[in-house]
């Protein structure tokens, strides 16, 4: 081998190889690298979403709870309310398997209008069970007005408040209040009877109402506070 054969030998051996190698060891460190930071990336994004997702059930959880706190209290406001305008109420409610009541704002507008609102059930026993309820309304009929009420449904036996939460309830009666119900010897003044154990109150500005009107109207669970 000459001079120049060898010296190539010597520089392959001595600088060319342990190069390469060095740079085949240096590409792959930083294909390890570039790995580890994609797995970083990819799991800091995962840990974000269930994060993102943790929060947001939290804070649907804490609207749905102050929902829940929000008609709680307007059912107290509103049985305070009947107690006032009609004291016999409060011994018919009291002795009752169960009662619901209800807030509803409706606007007639020309030829049809609609309203709607919410409520909560309450059957009594041995445990207190709560059910949170909708309502709609659809009016038909001319005229122009505001009206706002609200509504306390009694019932007197459980059968009667298991069918009111369990199938939906809808009414198209139009009624007037009667003095008492016979059977059970609670006073039931203000109320109106609503057939099959159920009686209704209905509240106004002005106090307890005469003739309750409730046509077009139906009641149901609310899916989304249950």
């Amino acid at each position: 081998m000459d001079n120049i054969g060898m010296f190539g030998y010597e520089f392959n051996m001595v600088v060319a190889r342990p190069y390469v190698a060095y740079q085949q060891r240096k590409d792959s460190l930083r294909e390890k690298e570039i790995t580890m930071i994609r797995i970083s990336r990819m799991l800091g994004f995962c840990l974000l979403l269930l994060t993102s997702g943790a929060v947001m059930a939290a804070s649907s959880a804490s609207e749905k709870e102050k929902s829940r706190a929000e008609i709680r209290k307007t059912s107290a406001q509103v049985l305070s309310k009947l107690y006032k305008a009609q004291p016999s109420a409060r011994k018919a409610v009291e002795s009752a398997a169960g009662y619901a009541t209800f807030s509803n704002f409706g606007m007639k507008i020309l030829v049809a209008g609609s309203g709607s609102g919410k409520g909560v059930a309450v059957k009594k026993g041995e445990s207190t069970r709560e059910i949170f309820m909708k309502m709609i309304e659809v009016q038909a009929g001319l005229g122009f007005g505001v009206k706002k009420f609200n509504l306390v449904f009694v019932f007197q036996n459980a059968a009667a408040f298991d069918r009111f939460v369990s199938s939906g309830w809808e009414s198209s009666a139009q009624a007037t209040a009667a003095a008492s119900d016979g059977k059970q010897g609670a006073s039931y003044a203000g109320a109106v009877s609503m057939g099959d154990g159920v009686w209704l109150y209905q509240l106004t500005d002005k106090g307890v109402a005469a003739e309750v009107t409730v046509k077009g109207t139906k009641y149901y669970k609310d899916d989304d506070l249950n």
